[in-house]
């Protein structure tokens, strides 16, 4: 069974539209498959529609979110609701080609564990291109998960990976990150990107300085998260030792009978050793920390998901 995930949000025009395309594509694949939407807190008629498409198709399922919460958090409660074996997940806004999926599905059948769209001729204005090239290129220096388009909407999982994803924020941006983290395999392929026709994007270009944080996030818990001695005590060691040289060149210079007093060096020895005995410090209390974070969760871990109501 395939699941397809579609997090809505004010896209009331687009709704019976997709599932028209969703339905041509897949009901040719000869497999049975279910549409979940997730009304991520919607003000206009997308609740409405997406009722009357309940009513309407039986593979339809529909989570009602109290209020915007994001799209990290309506994928998250379209994940727990899921009842395939693969899960695709695909924006509402019609501009994901729901024509690629097959192509992907093809793709995970050749032993890979996740699937990411590459928008290789987008349809967006030229600034939003720029910046998500810039900003594709960063994550994969900062990551080492070299994809041209991390956040592209129109994804395919094998549930197991959607199950063991933890994702909050705006965590949604790095999935393929996360879940090469995790051990998974990742592959991508080019997918065909439309012009928007209904609607507006409510994406502005701040949302690449929100981006760059959560990239630093990611790309610390991928690397240290199990380990965060190995970077705090590195930086510790590091400057600690620094400032320890510069501590014996001072004592060697007092002893050849000049005055250390007055010198900058002899703060900046004892800045960078103190400096580094702390980073240290911080390297053991978080190395507690994880441990204890670590036992926590493997007796038990339960994901908040805001849910008002679910159809079907």
């Amino acid at each position: 069974m395939i699941s397809v995930v579609i997090p809505v949000r004010n896209e009331e025009r687009s709704i019976a539209l997709l599932y028209d395309e969703l339905r041509a594509t897949l009901d040719g694949l000869g497999l049975s498959w279910e549409a979940v939407f997730v009304d991520d807190g919607s003000t206009d008629g997308s609740f409405a529609a997406l009722t009357r498409l309940h009513a309407e198709q039986t593979n339809v399922r529909v989570v009602r979110l109290r209020r915007n919460f994001g799209k990290a958090a309506a994928l998250s409660a379209g994940f727990a609701q899921v009842h395939g074996d693969v899960v695709v997940t695909i924006d509402g806004d019609l501009q994901d080609d729901p024509n690629e999926i097959p192509k992907l599905l093809a793709k995970l059948d050749e032993g890979f564990d996740l699937v990411s769209g590459w928008k290789s001729r987008r349809r967006d204005p030229w600034r939003r291109r720029f910046a998500s090239k810039v900003f594709n290129r960063m994550s994969g220096w900062l990551t080492g998960v070299h994809l041209h388009d991390v956040n592209c909407g129109l994804k395919a999982y094998r549930v197991e990976v959607v199950h063991g994803l933890r994702i909050y924020g705006e965590l949604h941006r790095f999935i393929p990150v996360l879940a090469h983290h995790r051990g998974f395999r990742i592959a991508e392929l080019p997918v065909n990107h439309r012009p928007r026709e209904h609607g507006r994007s409510r994406y502005g270009l701040e949302r690449y300085l929100r981006g760059f944080l959560d990239l630093l996030s990611v790309s610390f818990m991928g690397r240290y998260r199990h380990r965060p001695l190995h970077l705090f005590g590195g930086l510790g060691l590091l400057l600690g030792a620094i400032g320890f040289a510069i501590l014996i060149y001072l004592t060697a210079v007092k002893i050849a009978g000049h005055a250390i007093g007055g010198r900058p060096l002899l703060t900046l020895g004892v800045l960078l050793v103190v400096v580094g005995l702390q980073f240290f410090s911080l390297g053991l209390i978080s190395e507690l920390i994880t441990a204890q974070h670590e036992q926590r969760t493997a007796e038990s871990e339960r994901a908040e998901l805001h849910v008002e109501e679910i159809l079907g």
